[in-house]
């Protein structure tokens, strides 16, 4: 009886074949893979991307005084932040609503297995985020956690669950040539064997593509045996993901391992963008914009992204959170990062806040709903 209902649930998952919902057969969870556009559709046509922030009164998720793991640039309320208002929105899909995010049901769905982050910063604060999420779910239970310079691993020895990170800018090589400087090869993986062997990957790049002058971290682009001085941006994302995903399509088995993309996530520093030109980037703001559209349109980078992962041989799922953080121009640390007006932060996120969101998506998507 058992097999013959496995065998209905798989032929139920092949009819969804064209249409990239996310089901589960015989306990796993399967992202079938068409296009962007279709992966991000879920059950009941609702996509989980297009949205508005709404107010509950039973957010946030955690208690972020609670959370020995947040460090200091992203514990804004440590730091001075006097407005709470920002802490009590949830992502609310225009179709739908997202499961509630429930740490112990996530650490039962990964129990046994491990998961690994690898990315920047951005990637970072999602990390910190779901290690406070957990923590707040099995206070009680025993942990690990280790943090380094490089990276970080947080473990639940009664589920043998391990949620890591790696950091890793570009996820393409950057290399030192003593007398050219710093090469950002665009089209080399060379540490893609620290990612084998995981049963979840969560991969992120795109903040550090922007910097420039003295927040630049490469003096020269390479691409096959032609060094760039200076190319369009985005061109060079472009080529680097794509390297990426050759990567990806390359080395993961989709049986094994489930690959998910953080998407771009927004920074506000230009007013204009959400019709506050006299705004100062993001200081001062205490409330999200309204409704499900953003003045200053979309990214380039999230084109990119949607194009070269439509391509893809093997399934990835996109978390597309563009929309989501570009209507957050308050959750951001901004003078509250723990260095006053020394340093202002309207790239990054506050905990708890938006990042949390991210991994209530990530928790939809392993749950299959």
């Amino acid at each position: 009886m058992a097999l013959w209902a496995c065998f209905l649930v798989q032929l139920a998952g092949l009819l969804y074949l064209l249409s990239c919902v996310p089901y589960i057969v015989c306990g796993e969870l399967h992202i079938n893979h068409v296009d962007h556009h279709t992966q991000t559709m879920q059950s009941d046509d609702c996509d989980w991307f297009l949205g508005s922030w709404v107010q509950d009164d039973s957010y946030p998720l955690y208690d972020a005084s609670n959370c020995p793991f947040i460090g200091t640039g992203f514990d804004c309320l440590k730091n001075g932040r006097a407005d709470k208002e920002y802490l009590t929105y949830r992502w609310k899909p225009n179709q739908c609503d997202l499961p509630r995010f429930n740490g112990q049901e996530f650490l039962e769905r990964l129990r046994g297995k491990r998961m690994l982050f690898v990315g920047d910063s951005l990637g970072f604060n999602q990390w910190k985020s779901l290690t406070c999420m957990l923590h707040s779910a099995v206070p009680s239970t025993n942990y690990t956690f280790t943090e380094t310079k490089g990276g970080g691993t947080f473990s639940f020895q009664e589920y043998g669950v391990s949620v890591m990170i790696k950091k890793n800018g570009f996820l393409v090589d950057v290399v030192v040539d003593e007398k050219i400087g710093r090469i950002l090869k665009l089209d080399s993986i060379s540490t893609g064997n620290q990612w084998l062997g995981f049963d979840v990957l969560i991969f992120n790049s795109y903040h550090w593509w922007t910097h420039k002058g003295r927040y630049q971290t490469w003096d020269y682009f390479q691409v096959g045996d032609k060094l760039i001085k200076e190319m369009d941006r985005v061109e060079a994302y472009k080529i680097a993901m794509t390297t990426w995903a050759k990567w990806v399509d390359e080395n993961i088995d989709p049986s094994k391992t489930r690959v998910f993309f953080q998407g771009v996530s927004a920074v506000h520093v230009i007013g204009a963008d959400w019709d506050e030109p006299g705004a100062k980037q993001c200081i001062g703001e205490t409330t999200p914009v309204n409704g499900s559209a953003y003045p200053g349109g979309s990214l380039p980078a999230e084109d990119v992204l949607r194009s070269i992962i439509s391509r893809m041989k093997k399934p990835a799922f996109l978390m597309d959170i563009t929309l989501l953080t570009q209507l957050r121009k308050d959750g951001h640390p901004s003078v509250y990062a723990g260095q006053g007006k020394a340093l202002v932060d309207c790239s990054h996120w506050c905990l708890a806040g938006v990042p949390d969101s991210w991994n209530e998506l990530l928790y939809a998507a392993l749950l299959g709903k």
